[in-house]
């Protein structure tokens, strides 16, 4: 056998492996970028969530604001003063006063 040379079998070489300095730092520098590629996986997964959110809201804001503008013409329509005078006339049976009627009282 020639010295200083390891003749122990190959099976045996990762229980043979001392931690160095240089190893360690490799391990964390993979664990730090497997954490990272993991957190850009979850953060690309959350956007896509929120951003299907924020269609879905966006279609429901255009929904009411379509509902909004057709109350508004709705509420014009109903209040519109010749239609007041007409229901005035009809279900009150109001009028308007002649001109003998009319009293002007002077404070």
């Amino acid at each position: 056998m020639a010295q200083g040379r390891d003749t122990s079998p190959v099976y045996a070489w990762p229980f043979r492996l001392r931690p160095t300095l240089r190893l360690l730092l490799n391990v964390v520098l993979l664990v730090a970028c497997l954490g990272a590629a993991l957190a850009v996986i979850a953060t690309s997964h959350h956007t896509r969530g929120q951003y299907a959110q924020l269609q879905q809201l966006e279609r429901e804001h255009q929904q009411l604001q379509t509902e909004w503008s057709q109350l508004l013409l709705e509420e014009s329509a109903w209040s519109s003063p010749s239609r007041i005078e007409r229901l005035a006339n009809e279900r009150l049976e109001m009028r308007l006063p002649d001109i003998d009627e009319v009293e002007v009282i002077r404070p």
